[in-house]
């Protein structure tokens, strides 16, 4: 198999196989639904604490309001009764005013604090690291283990203004916001290996040979934003070590230019002709006006 490190710019994003056969458009869609996908576990784990922490969304027309101007507008939000969390609300008020303030309690909210960390340990980027490579299915488990955690606390369900049953449902709009600047399609997704382009209508095998045992740093990218930078010479970490060593190795000449120093010649204590000088009772004699 060939294993493509996919990055974004700079930064690491997840390992994937695939074969030397495989089209580059086939490529292209297969690690843009990945990136795609991480990126939708991302947002929905950024959401579940604040529904752990102050329950469900309020309708859009009473977010941000005041608890006087939610009277004097008289507007009510009538999920706030459908939408009781499993043992029952406790009232955690949000203080910007986007949630309505009935949290699961500790054992509930526990539950979804737990899955969070699972499911984002799942598509984590030290699966890089651990030489793991992350598929579509392990997205797909990572959604699918939000969402019966989100169904056990709230067996009623969420509104369907909550952002976390819309980007369960596959209903979030971006647009507009800064996620949506993240996101790249299938169609305008392109993928760069050693500073040019892998173009759409050829297979991995006219870039990179027959080889099933290539592993390949690529860069995923927008179309229009021109090529990727080139990766360093070196690595960060490989920086950080050759500083470490520069370092240690001019504290090391340091301590030997101290060694060197003959200063110390000066010194009473050095003088050959100091114990004549005792017996001769002329330790203490100085020189100058009193």
């Amino acid at each position: 198999m060939v294993q493509l490190h996919v990055k974004r710019g700079d930064e690491s994003q997840f390992l994937f196989n695939t074969t030397t056969d495989a089209p580059v458009e086939a490529v292209i869609q297969q690690v843009t639904d990945i990136y795609n996908g991480r990126l939708k576990v991302d947002r929905i784990c950024s959401e579940i604490p604040e529904l752990a922490d102050h329950g469900v969304t309020l309708p859009p027309n009473m977010q941000g309001l005041t608890e006087e101007q939610i009277v004097e507008l008289k507007l009510k939000d009538d999920w706030e009764e459908k939408c009781i969390p499993s043992g029952g609300a406790v009232f955690r008020k949000d203080e910007i005013g986007r949630r309505n303030g009935h949290a699961p309690n500790d054992k509930m909210k526990e539950v979804l604090i737990r899955t969070v960390e699972e499911a984002k340990a799942l598509i984590s980027k030290k699966q890089v690291q651990a030489n793991v490579c992350v598929t579509m299915e392990m997205v797909k488990e990572a959604l699918d283990q939000l969402r019966g955690a989100v169904m056990i606390v709230y067996p009623m369900g969420l509104p369907p203004h909550d952002p976390i049953r819309l980007e369960l449902e596959d209903q979030k709009d971006l647009s507009g916001t800064q996620a949506s600047l993240q996101v790249i399609t299938g169609e305008e997704g392109q993928l760069w290996w050693a500073g040019k382009e892998m173009q759409r209508g050829k297979k991995l095998k006219d870039y990179i040979g027959r080889n099933e045992k290539t592993k390949l740093v690529v860069k995923i990218q927008k179309k229009g934003q021109g090529a990727p930078a080139r990766e360093p010479v070196v690595t960060d970490e490989q920086q950080k070590q050759m500083m470490l060593h520069y370092y240690r190795r001019q504290e090391e000449l340091k301590k030997l230019e101290e060694a060197d120093d003959d200063s110390y010649l000066d010194s009473e204590w050095s003088n050959r002709q100091a114990l004549k000088r005792q017996f001769q009772g002329l330790t203490d004699i100085k020189w100058g006006p009193r």
